[in-house]
């Protein structure tokens, strides 16, 4: 099966489901998602400090260390779950269904983030993942991890709905838009791009053309 070629529309969506609620719950004000993570991740950090009794340079060292180590899951997840080979019916349309409607309605505000009940299914599973390696380190580690998912959720979104800023953070706007507009196979992180450059994914096209456009 040939590789999915979409062609970004700048305005619009699309009904994934004939059932309206299915239809309702892929969607998202990204408000929601964002406070839920952290909300919990604050009720987390207070458990860390008060149940787990843990050190206060050993909180804050986990917590980096999950924060950063989501920059990685943000990157692999893009890269090999979101942009899977389409080899087969069912895993083209698990791709389109996950990221393709995404890619091909990238102004579509709805769906710039994971529906909150699969996203809370999916932060439950990884923090009792977090619980049963790590144990009361946890606590610590999973508020970085979840703080981490919530300020790419919020950067993803201000790329999509906002004009880039004059200043540094920019290049995550022109990274972005290199992805969506040139080349999807490269530029996979989107609130960092240091795994793009450690397994060189990072695009070599001419991006002040890319500027310009934006």
């Amino acid at each position: 099966m040939e590789k999915q070629n979409i062609r970004p529309k700048h305005s619009g969506s699309k009904q994934l489901f004939e059932n309206p609620i299915l239809e309702k719950l892929s969607r998202t004000h990204i408000a929601i998602p964002v406070s839920l993570f952290f909300l919990t991740g604050m009720v987390l950090l207070f458990f860390a400090f008060t149940y787990a009794v843990l050190d206060n340079m050993v909180i804050l060292s986990l917590f980096l260390v999950g924060f950063f180590g989501f920059t990685f899951i943000e990157y692999w997840v893009h890269r090999s779950i979101y942009h899977i080979e389409p080899t087969t019916e069912a895993r083209s349309k698990f791709q389109y269904i996950a990221h393709g409607v995404h890619h091909e309605y990238p102004k579509d505000k709805t769906r710039l983030a994971m529906p909150p009940i699969i996203a809370i299914l999916v932060v439950g599973m990884l923090f009792s993942m977090s619980y049963f390696a790590l144990n009361n380190y946890a606590f610590a580690f999973f508020p970085g991890f979840i703080w981490g998912y919530a300020s790419y959720l919020l950067v993803h979104y201000c790329v999509h709905a906002y004009p880039p800023p004059k200043n540094y953070f920019k290049m995550l706007w022109v990274n972005h838009a290199v992805h969506h507009y040139k080349d999807g196979n490269a530029v996979f992180g989107v609130s960092s791009p240091i795994w793009d450059y450690v397994f060189g994914t990072m695009d070599t096209m001419d991006k002040n053309k890319v500027q310009e456009n934006l």
